[in-house]
């Protein structure tokens, strides 16, 4: 039987990724109780503020000095796509607009030809704790839409499909299918100028929670598509009789149907899928481009524009102890999401 598992490697808060994926952060953070201030109500002494990504009570502060995150910063040529499974994030960006999401929903930011924005985590329970839990993937985009206007599209909890299944012999399968269609399952529409709109891309992301002693047989990929599965938690998870290991990643053979075991606690999986762009790539920090004069022609464009300025009074803006969750875009469209009761 020919091996599934084509090459594997332990995971940390950064995951291996490959093309057309740029990287995957994973953040996990047990936050305290809040402030008054939406920030941790515990000493800060063992954190290295402004640089803090140690973990060194068990959650960070990330870029931020009063709330957790990553203060006003630009980003060009690529797309970021921040999957809040649990906690919230605390969008604003040059163009003026905001958002406030979490618990599931999924931001999917073009940043094109150049953005600033900021993303915090605001803590809101003063009684209790504020665990954070996200995924960051950055996709690349084409050469052709690397100078579009940059935007940002909401996927709300709700919005986005779970493809299920029950029963012997699988045992417990749910999938939330943030792109990539599943069988009869369709994932919202990604942005116009994504990789992910290409039909010929074969873009997947999914979230796989597989019960104890499930199994579930995932459909082939097409020729050419890479595959690779992330096992983020405490549990490993069978693939034809290989092992991946709990907090381990590998690149699988995908173009024949894959069973995976769960085994007797139940295992939970990213996936990222999807077919090369096949460019050259020319990356510096936030900037992700085609040449290197392509990467200097990007910091001086923000030296120079700023990339539209910045119309907040604060580099880390957040929307305060009460606001649920909504989103305002840039063309004043404004979404609300009501509380569930």
């Amino acid at each position: 039987m020919a091996r599934k598992i084509l090459e594997s490697f332990p995971l940390g808060s950064q995951w291996p990724t490959f093309d057309p994926f740029l990287f995957c952060a994973h953040h996990r953070d047990h936050y305290p109780a809040a402030t008054t201030d939406l920030g941790p109500a515990a000493s800060l002494d063992s954190h290295n503020i402004g640089q803090d990504f140690e973990h060194p009570d068990g959650w960070n502060m990330y870029h931020g000095t009063t709330v957790p995150g990553f203060p006003q910063h630009p980003h060009r040529g690529f797309e970021t796509v921040s999957y809040v499974r649990e906690g919230i994030m605390d969008h604003a960006d040059s163009l003026g607009a905001t958002a406030r999401f979490g618990t599931g929903d999924v931001q999917w930011l073009t940043t094109g030809r150049g953005v600033q924005h900021s993303e915090m985590f605001p803590l809101l329970d003063q009684q209790g704790p504020n665990p954070l839990e996200l995924f960051q993937i950055w996709l690349n985009l084409p050469a052709v839409d690397k100078m579009v206007e940059p935007y940002f599209t909401m996927l709300w909890d709700k919005t986005i499909p779970r493809y299920r299944a029950t029963g012997n012999p699988e045992g417990q399968v749910e999938v939330v299918v943030i792109a990539g269609q599943l069988g009869k399952v369709t994932p919202p529409q990604p942005p116009p100028n994504s990789w992910a709109t290409r039909e010929q891309s074969d873009l997947a992301i999914w979230h796989i929670k597989l019960g104890p002693d499930a199994t579930w047989t995932m459909p082939p990929t097409r020729s050419g598509t890479t595959r690779t599965l992330y096992a983020f938690g405490d549990h490993g998870v069978g693939l034809e009789g290989e092992l991946l290991p709990a907090r381990h990643g590998a690149r699988v053979e995908g173009t024949d149907r894959t069973t995976l075991d769960a085994g007797p606690n139940g295992v939970e999986l990213m996936v990222l899928q999807g077919r090369s762009i096949s460019e050259p790539i020319a990356r510096y920090g936030p900037f992700v481009m085609n040449t290197e004069a392509e990467i200097h022609q990007a910091f001086e464009d923000y030296r120079r524009t700023e990339f539209g300025g910045w119309p907040w009074s604060s580099p880390a803006p957040n929307h305060g102890p009460d606001r649920g969750r909504f989103a305002t875009h840039a063309n004043d469209i404004s979404e609300e999401i009501p509380t569930t009761p």
